[in-house]
C-alpha cells in the first residue's frame, strides 16, 4: 500500500486552521468524491476521509496541518500525482488565507 504523508506549518490559530480544513474537507467531497467526517477536539480536530482505494485523516491543530493517507493498490500507482494535486489544494487555501489577512492589516 501507497502512503501519503502532508505536512504544513502555520501561524492561524485553531479557529482559522478549522475553516480551511472544513473548507478542504468540502473541496475534497465534491472533487475526489471523499467522504469526510470531522472531529473536533480541544486541542485539535482530526478529518477523516475515505472512498474507494483511499483511508486517511487530516490533524488539524493550532499550528499544523498533518495529512496521512493509505492508497489501495490500483491507486498507489498514481500516488505522486494524487499527493501533488492534495498538496495543491491545501496549499492555495493556505495561501488565500494569507492575502486575506495581509488586506485586513490596516496602515499604522
Amino acid at each position: 500500500m501507497a502512503e501519503i504523508r502532508i505536512h504544513r506549518d502555520h501561524d492561524l490559530g485553531l479557529k482559522k486552521a478549522r475553516e480551511i480544513a472544513w473548507k478542504w474537507a468540502e473541496q475534497v467531497e465534491e472533487k475526489f468524491d471523499m467522504e469526510c467526517t470531522v472531529h473536533e477536539g480541544e486541542d485539535e480536530d482530526t478529518v477523516e476521509f475515505t472512498r474507494s482505494g483511499v483511508k486517511g485523516e487530516l490533524t488539524v491543530a493550532a499550528n499544523h496541518f498533518d495529512l496521512k493517507a493509505q492508497l489501495g493498490f490500483l491507486l498507489g500507482a498514481f500516488k505522486k500525482t494524487i499527493e501533488s494535486e492534495v498538496e495543491k489544494e491545501l496549499d492555495t487555501l493556505l495561501a488565500a488565507n494569507k492575502k486575506k489577512a495581509a488586506t485586513k492589516k490596516k496602515p499604522a
